[in-house]
């Protein structure tokens, strides 16, 4: 099989564009072959054995299971963080907020102490560790799998964080942080209409879904236990759904938040926001 055919196979699926892209991928990421490897020959040379396997990876792929998990790695803000069925892929989105943040507080020359509530692939919280040093990081997920992916993920990148098994709607009423920030479930059940397969199929729904009537669940409950227990000053960041823009920042102030913001992605969608404790 050549490099024209693995991405003439996946172009009905993904459009031209993205199927070379994931074919150099593929064959860059899994079997090591450059651009001018593959230029020269070397796909069509790989012994039965690889062959096998990159047959395999096509028809996954085919099926639209995501690259990222088939590889077991997804790469976020230039570190590859091991990724499995279960777990969020780490978004480009959620980079621009972990910049938001290291911009933000990562010259602090105090300690300080930051969560990240709903960790996944501890994506957020790893990042967040290395880009402030001097900060102290702790990070939940109701999920044991994800929980263990974030931990080999801390280990592995080098970053020191406490990661434990906490439902976000059920606190603890402990605590003092400095700053608290997650990336939650926040797309509506109606949304999943214009959801792409890979998406849809293969991703953790619990990761990903609220319902119609609450699209808020988790921010609400996240902001007010941020408001007990953050310090004076101290800052909430999320991750947010465009649609609910509006209804975040009346919310936050309701529940005693100032100085709320909201960011735009790189795609120009209002996808950030953060609020200060008084």
């Amino acid at each position: 099989m050549t490099y024209y055919d693995v991405w003439k196979r996946l172009e009905p699926v993904y459009g031209a564009g993205e199927a070379k892209a994931l074919a150099r991928f593929v064959l860059e990421a899994r079997f090591g072959l450059s651009m001018t490897d593959i230029c020269c020959g070397a796909t069509e040379r790989m012994d039965d054995e690889r062959q096998a396997e990159l047959e395999t990876i096509v028809r996954r792929l085919e099926d639209s299971e995501p690259v990222q998990y088939l590889l077991g790695t997804a790469c976020f803000c230039e570190r590859d963080f091991r990724v499995e069925p279960g777990i969020l892929i780490p978004r480009p989105e959620t980079e621009e907020l972990c910049n938001w943040i290291t911009d933000s507080h990562g010259h602090a020359d105090n300690g300080l102490s930051v969560l990240d509530v709903g960790t996944g692939s501890g994506c957020i919280a790893v990042t967040l560790a290395l880009g402030m040093p001097k900060a102290s990081v702790a990070a939940w997920d109701i999920s044991p799998v994800a929980v263990r992916v974030a931990r080999d993920n801390a280990t592995r990148l080098g970053a020191e964080i406490s990661i434990v098994i906490q439902n976000a709607l059920n606190p603890p009423e402990t605590g003092k942080w400095d700053i608290i920030v997650s990336n939650p479930p926040y797309i509506y059940n109606r949304e999943r209409k214009e959801m792409e397969r890979n998406v849809l199929e293969h991703e953790p729904h619990t990761a990903l879904f609220v319902p119609d009537d609450n699209p808020l669940l988790f921010y609400d409950a996240i902001s007010r236990y941020a408001m007990r227990t953050l310090r004076p000053g101290g800052m909430v960041y999320f991750e947010i759904n465009p649609l609910c823009a509006e209804a975040m920042a009346r919310m936050l102030a309701e529940n005693g938040f100032c100085d709320v913001e909201c960011r735009k992605d790189m795609f120009g969608k209002e996808r950030m926001m953060r609020a200060r404790k008084e």
